[in-house]
């Protein structure tokens, strides 16, 4: 069984491009992580000049990185006996609706829920919140995600 550890170590994203902190659970169905948005990310910068606001497709990202790839991750591990760690990885299709506003500093938790695992395309139902639990995004996203070719 792959470890919460293990799965971090195999993603394919490193700073400032990585949206997940820790994993808090994982299992056949569906995901549970959390990420903090620190103030000196480089587009804060410029999304928008009077006040800092995280970028939709940064919150889809985040969305993406917890609620399907470390789930993906988790479940290529369950069924390859010889899965190296190597990924490939392409999202296919988002489709995100934005309630609230994420600021610098914030922190949120991304929870997914597995649609479909088959032919290596996960499509997931994703929602994100906010640290008072309200629901910040939510949506459907889909990927392909596959064991990535021996050097």
């Amino acid at each position: 069984m792959i470890t919460t550890k293990e799965i971090l170590d195999l993603l394919p994203y490193s700073d400032p491009f990585l949206f997940v902190d820790e994993i808090k659970e994982v299992n056949e169905q569906g995901c549970e992580g959390v990420y903090r948005f620190r103030e000196n990310l480089p587009f804060y910068r410029g999304h928008f000049k009077e006040e800092a606001v995280t970028p939709g497709v940064i919150l889809t990202e985040c969305c993406a990185q917890i609620g399907l790839v470390c789930l993906g991750v988790y479940l290529l591990f369950s069924e390859e006996q010889t899965f190296s760690g190597k990924l490939q990885i392409a999202m296919s299709s988002a489709e995100m609706e934005f309630l609230k506003a994420i600021y610098p500093n914030e922190e949120v938790r991304v929870v997914s829920e597995k649609e479909y695992f088959r032919f290596s395309k996960l499509k997931c139902k994703v929602k994100m919140y906010n640290s008072h639990n309200e629901m910040v995004c939510k949506g459907t996203i889909a990927g392909m995600i596959k064991p990535g070719h021996h050097a």
